[in-house]
């Protein structure tokens, strides 16, 4: 991505840095992303390892600080190749769209400067307020991955698979995003 900012309506997305690692380490540990992101008892260390991961780590900036963090990687096999997405967002900003739209503009980069057909998306399979983000920029259910991740309390838990066709991607003019439909 070089040093390439994408912007949204509200949101501006760059690469992590080190530099972050302070900062998302404590959206980290507040409890709402702390029980859907754990990482141990050294979340700094946590977010280094995400920082080092294949793809791409951007940060989600909202009025000039940053609010959450956001990756992606992509399948390069030619008859496979699709793009992923993984998100959290400071609790403290939840409820103002700033999560759809970090994942509006990361999609929309991911279709039209990157040419992925299909992305995906999965979220735990309680988390409906993620579940209605991803929904409003135009994923879809696929269906349920059973016991797929393992859960603060050491247990298994599913999450739901979705997947966005390029042509499905909303706009922020949507009339889903504007809560009138």
């Amino acid at each position: 991505m070089d040093s390439q900012f994408l912007c949204g309506d509200q949101v501006v997305l760059r690469p992590a840095s080190a530099a972050d690692i302070p900062v998302l380490a404590a959206i980290r540990r507040t409890p709402e992303v702390h029980h859907r992101w754990r990482g141990g008892a050294d979340l700094a260390a946590a977010v280094a390892e995400d920082l080092a991961e294949p793809g791409e780590s951007l940060v989600i900036l909202f009025q000039d600080r940053v609010v959450g963090y956001i990756q992606w990687a992509e399948e390069p096999e030619p008859d496979y190749r699709h793009a992923s997405i993984d998100i959290y967002l400071d609790p403290a900003v939840h409820g103002q769209g700033l999560g759809t739209d970090a994942v509006r503009t990361l999609a929309r980069h991911l279709i039209t400067d990157l040419g992925h057909h299909r992305l995906e998306i999965d979220p735990a399979a309680d988390n409906l307020a993620a579940i209605r983000c991803y929904t409003k920029v135009g994923f879809r259910p696929v269906g349920i991955m059973r016991r797929h991740e393992r859960g603060a309390d050491g247990q298994w838990h599913d999450s739901l698979l979705m997947d966005l066709l390029a042509e499905e991607l909303t706009s922020s003019d949507s009339p889903y995003e504007r809560g009138t439909a």
